[in-house]
């Protein structure tokens, strides 16, 4: 199946594109049906599952096994450690949400998130200046301020691919999540303000950008580490057009629209598990080559 690599890209982004959705639901789902008695147990067990996911992942040589090992353990540890310790303080300080025309725009615990922008900012500026992370990002920026960094080119052999893959994830998100929190903030922009709509269509046209770079990789592994800053930038359109109204958010609303998440739970399983078969495939063809 030939046309399968062709739509290499295709793949990894509509996998990376549901897990978005499905994180949001699962969140949801949680809080509904354990409860605050038992939702932070499950919270946590569920980071520690995305820990001991990493740790596994690390010990993988395979690139693609080790990249979606990564995917799923940033996005455990981001839920259950990251935004289930931010619902916990929320909730044990009794942070009350943001209420505007009687609707809850901001949960209590994206309210305090903001605060976490200056440990962001210290990372950053570690990759920014002391490292060469070989993304394509900080590379340019790298370049374009004229910082010097050691090149030190490792192997591929030697990339540990699972943590690569969650930091990625982890710090994108962050660092989006940060900059939406900031632009609805009344105090800064809101969301109304000419800066948000620049937001949500300047993502828009980056991830299309990036969405051609992407069309163009034939590597599954390469392609799902490519699709996380891809779908993100992309989801904060999404994000937005949720803020305005404009758009039904039903990922939030997981019980309402349960047959709607089933079926996107469902093609994300079939998804996953062609490209799954896309990575056998390129296995196969490899060996018998060298036959």
């Amino acid at each position: 199946m030939k046309y399968l690599k062709k739509l290499t890209g295709l793949l990894a982004f509509l996998v990376v594109l549901l897990t978005m959705p499905l994180g949001h639901a699962l969140m949801i789902v949680m809080e509904k049906t354990l409860g605050h008695t038992h939702v932070f147990t499950a919270a946590f067990l569920l980071g520690f599952a995305g820990l001991l996911l990493l740790l596994w992942g690390a010990r993988l040589k395979k690139e693609n096994s080790a990249t979606f090992a990564g995917l799923f353990a940033g996005l455990f540890i981001w839920t259950g450690w990251v935004e289930f310790g931010f619902v916990y303080f929320a909730h044990r300080y009794h942070v009350a949400p943001l209420v505007e025309n009687g609707v809850v725009v901001t949960k209590p615990e994206y309210l305090i998130m903001p605060a976490s922008a200056g440990f962001l900012v210290v990372i950053v500026l570690h990759y920014l200046f002391s490292t060469h992370t070989g993304c394509l990002f900080f590379c340019w920026l790298q370049k374009q301020l004229h910082i010097p960094v050691p090149v030190r080119k490792q192997p591929k052999a030697g990339k540990n691919f699972s943590v690569i893959t969650a930091m990625e994830l982890i710090a994108i998100l962050w660092t989006f999540y940060l900059l939406l929190l900031f632009v609805y903030d009344q105090a800064f922009l809101g969301d109304r303000h000419a800066v948000t709509y620049l937001v949500a269509f300047g993502s828009l046209l980056w991830s299309v950008l990036l969405m051609r770079n992407l069309a163009r990789i034939r590597q599954m592994g390469y392609a799902i580490r490519y699709a996380i800053p891809t779908v993100i930038i992309f989801w904060n359109f999404v994000e937005i057009l949720g803020r305005w109204n404009i758009l039904n958010e039903i990922w939030v609303k997981p019980y309402e629209y349960w047959l709607e998440m089933v079926l996107t739970l469902a093609v994300f399983v079939v998804l996953f598990g062609v490209s799954l078969l896309e990575r056998k495939r390129v296995v196969i063809a490899g060996f018998r080559r060298r036959l």
